[in-house]
């Protein structure tokens, strides 16, 4: 599947679609991929700002799609854990952007060339229109090599 096919199809996906969860881009090398959230009535708390379900879901399944990309088909890649941080209430549209660089895939195959289970974490940033920090989002991942028998 290619990155735009990708990208469309999250956008239709229903928790998605539910939360107002926009894609708009995913890198041609999957190394790269930007979400966006805006304030709507059905995406919003009591208190009337984002709900913390569509802040923590704009950014969950991104980083474990890039790396079964990025690694292809010898690597075992499952979501572990996440912790979200809310920082400030989010109050207009809000993004992420998330990555994954040469040193992450060079220490992520370093880890697993044997076989082993790795944990690799990814930091990501949710910001608002005025750039200002909304949430901190830790996610780690489970990596394992496929050894061949």
């Amino acid at each position: 599947m290619k990155p735009d096919v990708l990208r469309r199809l999250l956008n239709w996906y229903g928790p998605y679609l539910g939360a107002g969860v926009k894609v708009t881009y995913m890198a041609k090398d999957w190394r790269e991929c930007h979400v966006e959230l805006k304030l709507r009535w059905y995406n919003k708390n009591y208190m009337g700002s984002h709900f913390g379900g569509s802040l923590y879901s704009m950014v969950d399944p991104q980083y474990m799609l890039m790396l079964i990309k990025l690694l292809g088909p010898d690597y075992i890649v499952w979501d572990k854990a996440a912790h979200i941080e809310y920082i400030k209430p989010g109050r207009s549209r809000v993004h992420a952007k998330m990555s994954v660089s040469d040193e992450a895939l060079a220490d992520i195959r370093h880890h697993t060339e044997q076989g082993d289970k790795y944990l690799p974490e990814f930091s990501i940033d949710v910001i608002d229109e005025e750039g200002v920090l909304v949430a901190k989002v830790l996610k780690t991942l489970y990596v394992r090599r496929k050894l061949k028998m």
